[in-house]
Order: structure tokens, then C-alpha cells, then sequence
């Protein structure tokens, strides 16, 4: 496997607290995130993996590993976008989510896709 960056793949982040599947009072925080991965290069791309490390405030990481996201392993064209939204729930009220996705070309060529450190955390936590 090739573990090379590409500035091909870039991905856009968003993150929502759902107040109303947490329990604040049992350490438990639910979180959304929808990710937009586009491919700006010149040839499609395919999904195959995820990697996620996830961090509480208390330090503690779990780690997600897995085929695809949300059940699928997109082909990405060029010049196209694939969003998709998912959760994770973690013990605090902030935390830190990181990953990346192992990609493959429409040469054969398996690739990393970063995804840089996005931040959850419940609205107005932080000042």
C-alpha cells in the first residue's frame, strides 16, 4: 500500500452536539459529523477505508477502524463531491476527532487521504 498524501482529496467538516440523545449527568455526549470529501484531481477516486482516532478531554482515545463510511465505499469522480454524516459519542464535552481514509485511484494506486483534527464540542463550552 502506497501511504502517500495527496493534495487531490480535500475534506470539509462540519459538527453538530444532539442535546437530546446526550446525558450530561452520565458522561455521555453525542455528536454529528457530515464530511465532504472532494476529489479536485483529474481522475476518480474510491473510498475504501476509514481510520478515525477520537480524543475526550480527559485524554481519553478510541480508535475506529473500518471498510468505507456509512456502509458504502464511494467512487468519487473527478471534480465531484460525496458528503455523508455520521456520530460518535464520547464522555466529556469536548473532545478531538482525526483521521484519514485510504483511497484508491482509477490506476490501481492506493493512497491516504487526510483528515485534519476537527473539534466536538457541546455550544458555548468554550469562550
Amino acid at each position: 500500500m502506497t501511504t502517500n498524501m495527496t493534495p487531490t482529496i480535500k475534506c470539509r467538516v462540519v459538527t453538530h452536539y444532539i442535546e437530546e440523545q446526550s446525558e450530561p449527568d452520565n458522561q455521555r455526549y453525542v455528536f454529528s459529523y457530515t464530511i465532504t470529501i472532494a476529489n479536485l484531481g483529474t481522475g476518480q477516486a474510491q473510498l475504501l477505508s476509514r481510520r478515525w482516532l477520537i480524543t475526550d478531554a480527559n485524554g481519553k482515545k478510541l480508535v475506529i477502524e473500518g471498510e468505507g463510511v456509512v456502509g458504502e465505499q464511494p467512487i468519487i469522480a473527478a471534480h465531484e463531491e460525496y458528503t455523508y454524516t455520521s456520530g460518535t459519542i464520547i464522555e466529556t464535552p469536548l473532545g478531538v476527532m482525526e483521521g484519514h481514509y485510504v483511497m484508491i485511484n482509477e490506476n490501481g494506486d492506493e493512497f491516504v487521504a487526510e483528515v485534519s483534527p476537527f473539534r466536538l464540542s457541546v455550544p458555548n463550552i468554550l469562550h
